[in-house]
């Protein structure tokens, strides 16, 4: 069990868990870009826009799915992960879906070194909670974008990380932002740990909005089902506070 969170601790804990996730999400068919669990889908959504040409900048790319569906789109895709096997998960999803997208294993604090690339449309699902120096990373996002670029990226909702799952109470004060541990039972019935930060939605967008990106939308979608992120999510909770949270910025 981690202390503390840094790089090492991070990679370690995403190569270990790369094989159980990507058979937890087995069922995208990375047609589509999935925000998260139980959130509405970019074809929905549409927060996107016309990809078709555009330079296309992942960050937390886990096994590929969601640029390898932009590429089909007509994206040119780059991906990043500190996670060496969920790069090698999604280099052969590429391979299998017979795109092209430029997959990178390289961790958050060291993205500005892909200047002087500049990006059309920065993407982030389900990532930023790992993310150890966000104010840092905000400002790299926006040096690698174009003007007028966008950024989008998703979240576990911190209100839904509030809540005991079992008896539907608040287990822990909004108040009480910062690293979290988090335990997890894996189906071959070993314990593991991982940490993540929960941080507050208004110092989330107060950070965001001073690095000078504008923001353009928040989303809290709930959809009714979700066939690929569903699994670990109780029903009676989700029906509550939605578990995702999305936010569109443009610079």
């Amino acid at each position: 069990m981690y202390k503390k969170i840094n790089e090492k601790n991070i990679k370690e804990w995403w190569d270990s868990a790369s094989e159980y996730y990507q058979k937890e999400i087995s069922g995208d068919k990375m047609v589509d870009v999935n925000y998260g669990p139980f959130a509405s889908s970019e074809k929905k959504l549409k927060l996107l826009g016309n990809i078709n040409g555009k330079k296309i900048l992942e960050l937390g790319c886990g096994g590929g799915q969601a640029s390898i569906s932009l590429a089909k789109r007509g994206g040119l895709c780059t991906g990043i992960d500190i996670s060496s096997n969920q790069i090698k998960a999604a280099n052969k999803n590429a391979e299998k879906e017979k795109v092209n997208v430029n997959f990178l294993q390289i961790p958050f604090s060291t993205i500005h070194k892909l200047k002087p690339e500049k990006f059309d449309i920065v993407l982030s699902i389900m990532s930023l909670q790992y993310c150890i120096n966000l104010k840092k990373l905000i400002k790299d996002v926006k040096d690698l974008m174009v003007d007028n670029g966008i950024f989008v990226f998703s979240i576990e909702h911190p209100f839904y990380l509030l809540i005991d799952p079992n008896d539907l109470k608040i287990k822990e004060s909004y108040y009480n932002s910062g690293l979290v541990t988090k335990m997890e039972k894996w189906p071959d019935g070993s314990t593991h740990y991982f940490n993540y930060y929960n941080r507050k939605v208004s110092d989330i967008i107060n950070l965001i909005t001073n690095s000078g990106l504008k923001l353009e939308k928040i989303i809290e979608p709930l959809e009714k089902e979700d066939k690929i992120w569903g699994i670990g999510y109780r029903r009676a909770l989700v029906n509550r506070i939605a578990p995702t949270i999305i936010f569109k910025y443009k610079k």
